[in-house]
């Protein structure tokens, strides 16, 4: 069993991996979310936590949900299963 992510990492890790997805660079979507180019920095590695107005920027800059940075999701990309429902 693995220890839950901070929400702080797991939008480090969202964020990240959208951003790559589009194959953005960071001063790109910096400057599409009115942020500096060492806040996004310092969010991908989890070291700022962004208030709601700039997650939601960002989501809009990338062309994501805020909701979709705020979700944990496994290696694969894809949100995990609930756990304890069979079927």
């Amino acid at each position: 069993m693995h220890a839950r992510m901070t929400l702080a990492k797991i939008v480090a890790r969202n964020l990240r991996a959208v951003r790559l997805a589009e194959g953005l660079p960071q001063q790109v979507l910096a400057s599409r979310a009115s942020v500096s180019v060492s806040y996004v920095s310092m969010i991908e590695r989890g070291e700022r936590s962004p208030p709601l107005e700039t997650l939601e920027a960002m989501a809009k800059a990338l062309k994501v949900s805020p909701l979709y940075l705020l979700q944990e999701k496994d290696e694969t990309g894809s949100r995990p299963r609930k756990r304890g429902r069979r079927g």
